[in-house]
């Protein structure tokens, strides 16, 4: 990573570590071919494989299945009892079964998941809503990941860590075990599924991996820039991120007050059509306001009445200088400074290279830009340019700490880190012409 005088980087290392793993449901392939088609499934052909069993032999597979996974997972009989009770129409052919071949079969609709085993990248940083235990002068943090695994499938996941009176940044370890969470609640809708998950309060931070859930996510839960939203004395933690159906991508909101129990929502209207939008922390006149990309090309500053409705916007932000040429997007939600918005872009230039700038725009219209990076804060490194994704640094959001931002960005696709930048030698940089 090439850097500016003015900015720090801590060598604070956050790599994907493929032991990390959840438990999903697994879905037998329907097999095309099949010469002797019957009104059964490949599901059905399990279940009664299963239940044909003699008890002690039953016994006997579900203990050498626990013995395997076993201090992997929390609670893994719960996990197959829960399985099993999604599997209701496969039992129903069969008027007896005992409890343990019911979990046995809960066991095989199951797979484990390495979420995080390809890339661990494009984070984004909040303040935790619990400050307790934070250092004299600093604070604590929960830091959000796009981890990547098997066939490309993004999801979502936590760290926490603090930062001291003068910027230093600290990461917890990750707890050794992960979970997805119960879903609680699942309202259809025209643009997709909205859904409220919950987690078990007593779980680390770090083993809440939200996992696609509904079909417009079936490909991933990418890129969330979460922000610290404030409205009339209250705080909720929003974050846009971008749906992928595998065949189509969409803007979804998430939102949470505790990071514990979470609300993802589709959002409606033509801008939502598109990837990379970023909510202002607070309202603006009135109105909510979102930096988006409909055009994949330019920065939009859009308002809305509506939380979950995203329509037009007036185009605001171009590409001017080479580094970023080929498009420009931002890079999280501004961050308000006495001075105006200071707002991070990424910009994309010759041979595919994403670098990090940024713009001040006006605190009382977002709309007017009073001063752009004419060169990059921070660019692709040559010692750092290989990974998932060669020649890119990105970050999803940062957060002001005192007279500097805290930055956590991601490398070439593939590990995340962190760096310190000075404010105001940061908006001398600027170029205001």
């Amino acid at each position: 990573m090439s850097q500016a005088k003015f900015l720090n980087r801590q060598a604070l290392y956050l790599r994907p570590d493929p032991a990390r793993v959840v438990v999903r449901p697994f879905k037998p392939a329907t097999e095309p071919r099949d010469l002797n088609p019957t009104d059964k499934t490949r599901a059905n052909h399990i279940v009664e494989r299963v239940l044909a069993l003699d008890l002690d032999t039953a016994a006997h597979q579900l203990d050498d299945v626990l013995e395997n996974f076993n201090g992997r997972h929390r609670n893994l009989l719960e996990t197959f009892e829960a399985r099993a009770d999604e599997m209701e129409d496969a039992f129903s052919a069969h008027s007896t079964f005992s409890k343990i071949q019911r979990q046995l079969v809960g066991a095989y609709f199951l797979h484990e998941y390495s979420f995080e085993a390809a890339a661990l990248f494009n984070p984004s940083i909040v303040l935790h809503p619990d400050q307790s235990g934070a250092p004299e002068g600093g604070s604590r943090f929960i830091l959000s990941l796009r981890g990547v695994g098997e066939g490309h499938i993004s999801s979502l996941t936590f760290r926490s860590g603090t930062i001291a009176a003068d910027g230093a940044v600290s990461v917890d370890p990750p707890a050794r075990l992960a979970s997805i969470p119960k879903v609680t609640k699942r309202i259809p809708g025209p643009y997709g599924d909205r859904v409220d998950v919950i987690f078990k309060p007593n779980e680390d931070i770090s083993e809440r991996v939200i996992f696609p859930i509904t079909e417009t996510q079936t490909n991933g839960i990418e890129d969330a820039r979460f922000v610290e939203f404030f409205d009339d004395g209250k705080k909720t933690f929003y974050a846009t991120y971008t749906a992928y159906s595998g065949a189509a991508i969409r803007s979804e909101l998430l939102e949470t007050s505790d990071f514990v129990s979470f609300r993802l929502s589709p959002l409606k209207g033509s801008a939502a059509r598109n990837k990379g939008m970023a909510l202002f922390p607070r309202k603006i006149n009135g109105k909510y306001a979102m930096i988006g990309r409909q055009d994949n090309e330019n920065l939009y500053l859009i308002y809305s009445d509506d939380l979950y409705a995203w329509d037009g916007g007036q185009p605001f932000l171009k590409p001017r200088f080479p580094w970023e040429f080929v498009q420009i997007g931002n890079c999280g939600s501004p961050i308000e400074l006495d001075e105006g918005w200071l707002l991070l872009t990424h910009g994309v230039g010759p041979v595919r290279k994403y670098s990090i700038g940024a713009v001040l725009l006006d605190r009382n219209d977002p709309s007017k830009v009073l001063a752009r990076s004419r060169e990059p804060l921070v660019r692709p490194d040559p010692s750092e340019r290989e990974g998932y994704v060669p020649n890119v640094v990105y970050t999803c959001g940062a957060i002001r700490h005192h007279d500097q931002i805290i930055l956590p960005y991601a490398i070439s696709d593939t590990f995340s880190n962190f760096a310190t930048i000075k404010i105001a030698a940061l908006l001398k940089t600027l170029d205001g012409s």
